[in-house]
């Protein structure tokens, strides 16, 4: 399988703007710029298309390994924080709230430790992986 998306700039760095569109258009278009990355611009930027990657990923993941384990998931939210500093992200870090019947909590931290290190956005990531979860006992 093989996924694709394009983007399109035109004009100076601080000055320019570009659209992002991908193969599926959900983003089609999709207005992108120095003030959508750096200031507080309407838009998106790279960062926020990598958290949104990471986060999805991460949580079909962890949903693949509770269902290996014999559970059925009822709900996962996961929020991706994505830090970048001087040119380079220095962490991902995922938020994890997570409603899952009969799981011990142990069983459940060890299966988000394993999505945390498996999910192939992680795997692709050359950066500080983090989470931090929550079992919402049913």
């Amino acid at each position: 399988m093989k996924r694709h998306a394009t983007a399109h700039w035109e004009g100076s760095l601080k000055e320019g703007a570009g659209k992002l569109t991908t193969q599926s258009s959900v983003l089609n278009n999709t207005q992108y710029s120095f003030k959508t990355r750096f200031e507080d611009g309407n838009g998106t930027n790279p960062e926020e298309l990598v958290a949104a990657a990471h986060s999805g990923c991460f949580t079909m993941q962890l949903t693949a390994y509770i269902n290996e384990a014999g559970y059925e998931v009822d709900s996962i939210e996961t929020k991706c924080d994505i830090d970048f500093q001087n040119g380079s992200i220095v962490e991902s870090h995922l938020s994890v709230v997570a409603k899952v019947a009969k799981i011990s909590t142990d069983e459940f931290q060890q299966l988000v430790t394993k999505a945390e290190s498996n999910c192939p956005i992680s795997r692709l990531l050359n950066t500080k992986i983090t989470s931090n979860a929550t079992l919402v006992q049913q």
